[in-house]
């Protein structure tokens, strides 16, 4: 996969993009609570950017189908990077304005680049071979997963010799290199060979040797990044919906685990037991994720999907029979084993149903609704803690990945739901 031509120069872009996305929440937190001493603006700074860039993902994500990532990255990138850098001169001072940051916060947010969608779609061109871009998708999720894990601990070293101002001005550097080595990538430039284009049309015949589902689908996976005259009449599958109601699920069970976690350990006075439990889910996730990658699956991505999210959803149940932190352990690293590969079988029902023009657009969607079940269920887990039981909260919060599951299924064996670009479901 990563002998494949570009490949490893336009992974290794991105992933320095997104380390940003790692480092920015802690380095702006810790600059603001120094710069105003106050946490409710720490509070309303970081919730602003937060939203912001929850807010505005479709729209970045349509921007850059439309006019491709060599258009559409760097202005992003350097309005986020301007943005940052405005924070970062902000705080660095005492006293900054709060309306000042908030402000630069809700631009920075925004702006932010979509590298992981754009990488994602990426790796589509790249490679028509489904089970290699299987491959693909599964080590982009665990090293997305990582980057959250080691960028954090960057700044806590970072901030041991400088102020936390400087990480704010660091991730400007990180978000604004990676995306211009990204959008400058020969992977973006180079055209596969193999493709002709149909006068007039835009569209792309046959690929001999295409590994898709048939000649037209291995064409369109090789089909580079291109500007776009006109928005397709259908640019989604019907499957992409359960895809995104699954992974608000999984977002919504995952957003609730901690807080539990955390309840747990403080009703047994064991709060040492918080991080091992999270990095045992993350560890999970990781081996989960790459394991998933190296088999050749000879079910549909969509039985895939909803399989992983119905073992998530019960794990998350059974932790609730076992109120103690130690045990939680155990059980939060055989959940994360489903979590990545549920998030890489639903990015590749995002790939398999969208079509060309507006792969982004669909993949970005799937973060989208992760994130946002992830902020949704922390809230209403809060609210359940201080009123019933915790198994009965553990149960609570499996549910949604449970119905989301269940609905996969159910919809993949009442019929097949072809997407407008690809069949919806698509063996590897």
């Amino acid at each position: 996969m990563l002998r494949t031509p570009h490949a490893l120069f336009g992974f290794c872009a991105a992933l320095v993009g997104r380390l940003s996305y790692g480092t920015v929440f802690l380095s702006l937190a810790l600059a603001v609570k120094e710069s105003t001493g106050s946490f409710s603006m720490l509070g309303t700074v970081t919730a602003l950017f937060g939203f912001a860039s929850v807010l505005g993902s479709p729209v970045r994500a349509a921007l850059v189908d439309r006019y491709g990532p060599r258009r559409a990255l760097p202005p992003m990138a350097f309005g986020y990077a301007v943005a940052l850098g405005g924070l970062a001169l902000a705080t660095s001072r005492p006293g900054a304005p709060g309306l000042l940051l908030a402000v630069l916060a809700a631009v920075a947010g925004l702006g932010t680049p979509p590298l992981g969608p754009t990488m994602r779609a990426l790796w589509s061109d790249l490679l028509p071979d489904r089970a290699l871009l299987q491959r693909a998708y599964s080590l982009d999720t665990v090293a997305e997963e990582l980057l959250y894990v080691t960028g954090p601990l960057l700044v806590g070293l970072l901030i041991q010799v400088a102020p936390p101002w400087t990480g704010v001005a660091a991730s400007a550097l990180l978000i604004l290199s990676g995306s211009l080595a990204l959008a400058w990538s020969p992977a973006l430039r180079a055209r596969p060979a193999g493709t002709t284009e149909t006068a007039g049309t835009g569209e792309t015949a046959g690929t001999i040797g295409s590994t898709g589902a048939d000649g037209a689908d291995g064409a369109a996976a090789a089909r580079p990044y291109r500007a776009l005259s006109r928005r397709p009449r259908r640019p989604y599958g019907a499957a992409l919906g359960r895809a995104i109601g699954v992974a608000a699920g999984l977002g919504m069970a995952l957003g609730a685990v901690e807080l539990l976690v955390i309840a747990v350990a403080d009703e047994h006075g064991r709060p040492g037991t918080v991080p091992w439990t999270m990095a045992a889910l993350s560890a999970g996730s990781a081996i989960g994720g790459l394991a998933y990658g190296a088999v050749r699956w000879r079910v549909s991505t969509m039985a895939r999907l909803g399989a992983l999210g119905a073992a998530l959803g019960l794990t998350l149940a059974a932790m609730g029979l076992f109120p103690h932190p130690y045990p939680l352990i155990a059980m939060a690293a055989l959940g994360g084993v489903c979590v990545a590969p549920a998030l890489t079988t639903a990015y590749l029902i995002a790939d398999e149903t969208a079509a060309r023009e507006a792969r982004t657009r669909a993949i970005t969607w799937i973060g989208t609704a992760f994130n946002a079940g992830s902020s949704a269920s922390a809230g209403a887990v809060g609210l359940l803690v201080e009123r019933v039981p915790l198994p009965v909260c553990f149960l609570a919060a499996a549910l949604p990945v449970l119905l989301s599951a269940a609905v996969a299924l159910g919809r993949r064996s009442a019929g097949r739901d072809p997407g407008p670009a690809r069949p919806a479901e698509v063996s590897a």
